[in-house]
């Protein structure tokens, strides 16, 4: 695998797992606030909240990868 595909691809996983991290915790306490009925509309709101910070810091610690790497 060429150098440049893997150096995305592992930035862009290591991102993503931290992203589901900080999604998944912050989901957890402001739960409390938030209420959702029934349990297949809770469990796709949560996904779609742990999705969408996992996205968003993936993308940007794979653009700080590429600006800091020399």
């Amino acid at each position: 695998m060429p150098c440049m595909i893997r150096f995305m691809l592992t930035r862009l996983a290591t991102g993503f797992t931290v992203g589901c991290a900080v999604g998944f915790f912050v989901w957890q306490n402001w739960q409390n606030g938030f209420a959702v009925t029934g349990t297949v509309e809770k469990y796709l709101a949560q996904a779609l909240f742990i999705y969408l910070f996992a996205s968003t810091i993936s993308m940007g610690y794979l653009a700080t990868a590429l600006l800091l790497e020399e």
